[in-house]
């Protein structure tokens, strides 16, 4: 998705240090860009990427038909798995 092709209504403030304010500064410049291109244009990449996945997902008919047998297959009571997921873990 190209910033460059959309109609530009909306407004996003943005607060940064000064030391991160230099960096996104030199790499705008480094790619030709105003820092408000450099970041709409990382944004909206980053954006695409992290919601790709939890938007849709493609597979051909075999994958497809293993993702359904997948789903279909009855539950298997896994103790040991009940246990691990029980116990406290490294971050709690």
């Amino acid at each position: 998705m190209s910033t460059l092709n959309l109609s530009k209504t909306e407004r996003i403030d943005v607060r940064a240090s000064s030391p991160v304010k230099q960096l996104l500064q030199e790499a705008a410049r480094a790619c030709h860009k105003n820092v408000s291109e450099f970041l709409l244009d990382a944004g909206v990449t980053a954006a695409t990427q992290t919601l790709a996945d939890r938007r849709q997902f493609l597979l051909d008919e075999t994958q497809w038909q293993a993702f359904q047998d997948a789903l279909d297959r009855p539950v298997v009571h896994k103790p040991r798995l009940k246990k691990l997921l029980g116990e406290p873990g490294v971050l709690d």
